[in-house]
């Protein structure tokens, strides 16, 4: 193996901040390095890019590679990469086991790297073939992940479409023999949400006892799939606290406006985990764990805690008082009933899927730094 700079193998750039004259509602992504932000006229690079979180909130060091025709902002530092010594899969997986973050902070107020310092870095690197090779086979676990989350997001899409469809636009089996009177079928009962929600609910932990902590940063913006890798085990729980098939709804901008919302699926029945308090936990009383988290992603009842936002600009938070006069139609229970019969398939569909994707990333983590170090080969 050969040792070398980054510098030698790259050359580096920051991204640029997008003007407001070429934002637009649909057209090229805007990448920040941690997720697509927008949308723009135009774009920086027509070729995927090795990126590397140089700022920001959390997720600086993290390596990634840039959708096609995106463009990049100046959160992140673009690697055009010399392909005839080294393998842009490959560098990213290698960079990431890194922990870059650790390794070349700048010592600044915020986490921050600079290209001076990630050009200076070294690596250790096989021959091009073998780079490919290694990059090859590890994609194939990562194909199969990123398969199975496009499934997750279809199937949890499919659940909130029809809750949607029922309880939003009020097309639920039989509507057409129904009167509806101020937005409320006949046999339906207006509710309070706390008459049917528990909004954040006392639940009791043993003192000292070892529980999972759940950051925000863990849920997600497109589906009630958490990340697990992102969880720690505490001793110290004095933050918010839930169990299992609860549901966590961001209250902090911008996370609730991008949608995160988690759907506490991967605890055991009795265990209980804590989390931060930049989330609401959420917890049905009257109503099936579905309901309420196709509820909490619901438009109107997001709407609802958006505009109950105070505080300093950019970190507002959702007051729980929002949801205390906020009504919710109570469906008879035939109807809660088959709409739960339905949705709950999808549920257990994503939890297999998520069930299988936990197995193929140990194994894909395993492998890798026995490939990485040249102990194994392809």
């Amino acid at each position: 193996m050969n040792i070398v700079e980054l510098g030698q193998i790259s050359s580096m750039k920051y991204g640029k901040m997008l003007s407001k004259d070429l934002a637009v509602d649909e057209g090229f992504p805007v990448y920040s390095g941690y997720r697509i932000t927008g949308y723009s006229k135009e774009y920086l690079y027509n070729d995927p890019m090795l990126i590397v979180v140089a700022r920001g909130v959390g997720g600086t060091g993290d390596v990634k590679i840039s959708p096609p025709n995106a463009w990049i902002t100046n959160l992140s530092i673009v690697l055009e990469l010399d392909d005839s010594k080294v393998d842009k899969r490959y560098l990213c997986y290698l960079l990431n086991r890194e922990n870059l973050k650790d390794k070349l902070n700048s010592g600044a107020a915020q986490a921050q790297i600079t290209i001076d310092s990630l050009a200076k870095y070294r690596i250790r690197l096989p021959q091009i073939k073998q780079q490919k090779r290694t990059a090859e086979f590890i994609a194939k676990y990562d194909d199969l992940i990123e398969n199975n989350r496009r499934r997750i997001q279809l199937l949890d899409e499919s659940a909130r479409l029809l809750y949607q469809e029922w309880f939003v636009h009020l097309r639920f089996p039989g509507h057409e023999q129904v009167k509806i009177t101020d937005g409320v079928p006949e046999g339906w009962e207006p509710t309070l949400v706390p008459d049917v929600i528990d909004v954040n609910p006392r639940t009791p932990v043993e003192k000292g006892k070892e529980i999972w902590y759940v950051p925000m940063s863990s849920l997600s913006e497109t589906s009630m799939t958490a990340n697990t890798a992102d969880f720690e085990r505490r001793t110290k729980h004095t933050n918010v606290k839930f169990k299992k098939n609860d549901v966590l709804l961001a209250r902090i901008t911008p996370c609730l406006e991008n949608g995160k919302t988690g759907y506490a699926y991967f605890l055991a029945e009795d265990e209980v985990a804590c989390g931060s308090t930049e989330f609401i936990v959420l917890r049905g009383k009257r109503v099936p764990s579905e309901f309420v988290y196709c509820l909490a992603r619901s438009y109107p009842f997001r709407e609802n805690a958006i505009k109950s936002m105070t505080g300093s600009s950019g970190r507002q938070r959702v007051q729980n008082s929002c949801f205390d006069k906020y009504a919710v139609p109570l469906p008879p229970n035939s109807i809660l009933d088959e709409f739960v019969q339905i949705v709950q398939n999808n549920f257990e569909q994503i939890r297999n899927l998520m069930a299988q994707n936990a197995r193929l990333a140990k194994a894909r983590d395993l492998l890798l730094p026995k490939l990485m170090s040249g102990e194994l080969t392809v």
